[in-house]
């Protein structure tokens, strides 16, 4: 074998190296988020009611829905598990509101792509598993929040707190606006904050501080505390406004202005 040969052999083996390569690449970037949910990287998270020096969570990569479940959504869900109908649904699971801006018919056509709200924890955890889903938990959903519409960490931006506590402090929407009207944030998800509160998976996972002896029911009616004592960060009024906001929730409340997304394990999709 002359030299030109060697030259074309190890040619050859270079070609095969980079197509197998390329191949390698390709069938990685075929692995695609679900229909209509975004994969949000893992990552670190301190839960705000633990100080500075308290050991921090670690989230696992994600999926979650882009959009709040829209009362379209929800009838669809109805209509396969007519056990969640407004008229069906257990009393012991949700509170006499729950739909109560439907008919026994359905929603009111303008709402169709409003989120649904007036749903139960027990109501959302039941849809998000007959998706293949589930609730997303407080570091998750704390986690994808955390985004600014250009970074995963928008915290370190100046006037994000100040953003989002000017959409808290509006008053409540006679009407809620359709999903999806306001900007993305860096992972691709929609209306994180301004638009409605959300139930997670673990709502009521919140440090119970146990100081009071009136806390003896805490545990068995899915309540939770929102413990303020040695907060990471003081200042962070918008996370206390939801951990208080959590901390007053039982599990079959319905509420006008607090709906659900759904989230799933990244490894569900590989």
């Amino acid at each position: 074998m002359n030299i030109s040969h060697l030259k074309l052999v190890a040619l050859s083996l270079i070609l095969i190296g980079v197509s197998g390569s390329s191949s390698l690449m390709a069938k990685a970037s075929e692995v695609s988020s679900p229909e209509g949910m975004q994969l949000v990287k893992g990552g670190e998270y301190r839960p705000l009611y633990m100080s500075k020096d308290s050991p921090i969570q670690s989230v696992n990569d994600f999926y979650l829905d882009q959009y709040p479940v829209t009362n379209k959504d929800f009838q669809e869900f109805v209509k396969g598990n007519p056990g969640w109908a407004k008229s069906e649904a257990p009393k012991v699971f949700v509170e006499k509101q729950y739909l109560q801006h439907w008919s026994n018919d359905g929603y009111p056509k303008a709402l169709t792509n409003s989120p649904v709200t007036n749903v139960s924890w027990f109501a959302a955890d039941a849809y998000c598993k007959a998706q293949g889903k589930r609730l997303p938990r407080v570091s998750e959903w704390e986690l994808a929040a955390l985004a600014s519409e250009t970074q995963a960490d928008g915290s370190v931006e100046k006037d994000y707190k100040q953003k989002i506590l000017m959409w808290y402090s509006r008053p409540s929407q006679k009407q809620l606006s359709a999903v999806g009207q306001n900007e993305p944030n860096y992972w691709g998800i929609y209306d994180m904050h301004g638009l409605i509160w959300e139930w997670t998976e673990d709502f009521n996972s919140a440090l119970v501080t146990g100081e009071s002896r009136g806390d003896s029911t805490i545990d068995t009616k899915l309540f939770c505390a929102g413990g303020a004592s040695g907060a990471v960060d003081p200042g962070d009024y918008a996370a206390f406004m939801r951990y208080g906001f959590r901390s007053s929730l039982e599990a079959k409340f319905t509420l006008p202005n607090l709906g659900f997304r759904c989230a799933q394990d990244a490894e569900q999709n590989q």
